[in-house]
């Protein structure tokens, strides 16, 4: 058999590429109008990022374990790497790590130290190694290695999701007073959510957020993802300037960054995610 990595829904991945690369997920849960919806699962309204009650919830010890047993069993004892949301932004890091003490060392959980897309590129150098015939130690070290050449960053249009949301690190103290403010947030190497400029107007901060992207990629060979939360003009505007930009990008996908982030940036709010291609 092989090794199987696991990832949550936050990672954003097309079903056919998890399908391709045997990769399996566990839902994060999305609490609105009074119901627990399970992301990619259940129906959960396009527009969640605009109801003020709406919240959300990492993966429990009993969803993560559930998947874990079968995928161990699957892999034929060969193991599970499970690649997750930054440990920074929600509890299903550490729902993870307790969870996988039931099964000892055959589980090994990995801190993406990124959000949507940036976990989608850490569990996938991951089950390439696994499809490469990598052991257990190896699929977890391609995981952890991928890790630190991911980057993400993020243009907010609006901030009353942020204040809501308790996930934004030392950016908090600007957020009060700011009026017009589009701010241009990063993740830190510890996968915190903090302030990298302010911003006064949208174009600028798109363009600002542009700049970013091509100054950690250089010369090198990438993999980009650009994320929207209903905004798909302006992510498909930044995607073709950055594809202009960056002319050795190896691909770049354009998608919706899904209700569990949606919740907490906001509407407007478009986001790029960066690997470093090894």
């Amino acid at each position: 058999m092989a090794v199987i990595v696991v990832t949550d829904s936050s990672a954003r991945l097309d079903p056919d590429l998890m399908q391709r690369w045997g990769i399996r997920q566990v839902s994060l849960h999305v609490l609105v109008d009074g119901l627990d919806l399970l992301d990619q699962v259940d129906d959960v309204p396009y527009d969640v990022h605009d109801k003020p009650h709406a919240t959300t919830a990492g993966a429990t010890p009993a969803d993560l374990s559930e998947v874990y047993r079968q995928a161990l069993a699957d892999s034929g004892g060969d193991g599970v790497v499970a690649v997750h949301l930054s440990a920074a932004l929600s509890s299903t890091f550490s729902s993870a790590v307790g969870a996988a003490r039931e099964f000892g060392s055959a589980v090994r959980v990995v801190n993406s130290r990124s959000a949507a897309a940036g976990v989608g590129f850490v569990a996938l150098a991951a089950a390439r190694a696994a499809a490469d015939g990598g052991n257990l130690d190896a699929v977890e070290s391609a995981a952890r290695a991928a890790v630190p050449r991911g980057h993400a960053f993020i243009v907010v249009h609006r901030l009353d999701n942020l204040r809501r949301s308790g996930r934004i690190g030392t950016a908090a103290s600007w957020l009060g007073t700011a009026l017009s403010l589009k701010p241009l947030l990063c993740l830190d190497v510890d996968g915190r959510l903090v302030l990298s400029q302010r911003i006064r107007t949208v174009s600028k901060a798109h363009a600002a957020l542009v700049d970013a992207v091509a100054e950690v990629v250089g010369d090198h060979p990438a993999t980009l993802a650009v994320h929207h939360v209903d905004n798909h003009d302006g992510a498909a505007e930044i995607g073709a300037a950055l594809t202009t930009r960056l002319p050795q990008v190896n691909s770049m996908s354009v998608t919706d960054m899904g209700p569990v982030l949606s919740v907490h940036v906001g509407g407007g709010a478009v986001g790029v995610c960066v690997t470093l291609d090894d």
